[in-house]
């Protein structure tokens, strides 16, 4: 099991990434959250086994058919939060 922070760059929101990438970790079973951020970026973060991420970034790397990706900068860690499930999350609180 490893823990991934995601972050996506390029014309990202307003495309459906969030739920796209929703549908996909619900495929690989990944859990965690995604969710735009203010400077127009998606952050995500992932659980899952490595083969399972590896799938989910290479989405990242793509993404949705209107999605125009600029870059994925990835950060493993080694803290487990052991989500329950795969959230978009609507706002920052």
């Amino acid at each position: 099991m490893k823990h991934l922070n995601v972050l996506v760059k390029g014309k990202v929101q307003g495309v459906y990434f969030r739920a796209s990438t929703k549908a996909v970790a619900d495929q690989l079973g990944v859990k965690g959250f995604v969710l735009n951020q203010p400077d127009g970026t998606v952050y995500l973060e992932a659980e899952g086994d490595a083969i399972a991420l590896d799938l989910l970034l290479d989405f990242c790397d793509e993404g949705p058919a209107e999605a125009e990706v600029t870059g994925v900068e990835v950060t493993e860690t080694t803290e487990l939060k052991h989500f329950k499930n795969f959230e978009v999350i609507k706002k920052i609180k």
